[in-house]
């Protein structure tokens, strides 16, 4: 069976969204390229920011996925990583609530994209 093994987010800025997303996960870049810049998840997994001029990076444009960060210890894991993401001026989108799976709270990254915390299932 084949499984996705890289999640893009689409970024006006790939060495600023890098910056952004390296500080607030904790890690660095495993590739880097000017316009394209991936992270090295668990399993083999990637994520990626990609610098696309043709796409519309408005505010304005709806925005249809996320990107999940699942934490153990919830409640209290998620009030901690939404304090000290707070504390670094991160754009708050929600509050930490809970969203019937428990606790979580939505941010957003320079170009709008989504990042949610949730605890692990």
């Amino acid at each position: 069976m084949t499984a996705p093994n890289m999640f893009i987010v689409y970024v006006s800025d790939a060495p600023a969204s890098a910056r952004f997303y390296g500080d607030l996960f904790e890690m660095s870049p495993s590739f880097e390229s000017p316009g394209f810049i991936a992270f090295h998840l668990d399993s083999g997994v990637q994520l990626a920011l990609w610098s696309r001029a043709e796409v519309d990076l408005a505010e304005t444009t709806v925005r249809t996925s996320e990107v999940c960060l699942a934490v153990e210890g919830a409640p209290a894991s998620v009030d901690a990583l939404f304090a000290s993401w707070k504390a670094k001026g991160v754009q708050v989108v929600a509050e930490p609530h809970d969203d019937g799976f428990g606790s979580t709270f939505v941010v957003a990254d320079p170009d709008a994209n989504l990042i949610r915390v949730a605890p692990v299932d």
